[in-house]
């Protein structure tokens, strides 16, 4: 599940993967045709840019990136928060490693957690984000993304 996990919407989602029924937007999984955007990241090492589908819906957050196999270097997937608020992520059904980048409402980063695939694992987003980005596990090492640093979407 890629949306925030909220009480009444974790034990829904909780109770549909316990009895085997499915809800629509996982049917739906992978999401396909999503707006593009740029988001740039400015680190001690320099500016960094990936193009992100941009997962706005609440349907497309919880499908997120599901089921894919792959994803290149450049590219990953953004999940804004209208409004903002704290969020807990977690892996199930999602196949790639990712770093999850969460980020305030003043383009700063303010977590930046590892996702673990196929897992329940949480990965909080450790203070109120306008959203989160998704990229590839060890990009933001590769890049020296850290706390604090800038992020313009």
């Amino acid at each position: 599940m890629k949306n925030p996990v909220r009480a009444p919407v974790a034990l829904a989602m909780l109770a549909a993967c316990t009895f085997g029924a499915a809800s629509p937007a996982m049917a739906a999984c992978p999401s396909v045709g999503l707006r593009l955007g740029k988001a740039v990241f400015q680190t001690a090492k320099g500016k960094f840019s990936y193009r992100v589908e941009v997962a706005a819906s609440p349907a497309d957050q919880e499908c997120g990136l599901m089921f894919r196999k792959a994803m290149r270097r450049d590219s990953g997937m953004i999940f804004p928060f209208v409004p903002p608020r704290t969020a807990t992520f977690w892996m199930e059904n999602t196949e790639l490693p990712l770093d999850l980048i969460f980020y305030s409402s003043g383009g700063r980063v303010i977590s930046i957690g590892r996702g673990k695939p196929f897992t329940r694992e949480l990965i909080p987003s450790g203070g109120v984000a306008a959203g989160v980005i998704e990229l590839n596990l060890g990009e933001a090492q590769r890049i020296g993304l850290q706390p604090g640093d800038r992020v313009r979407y």
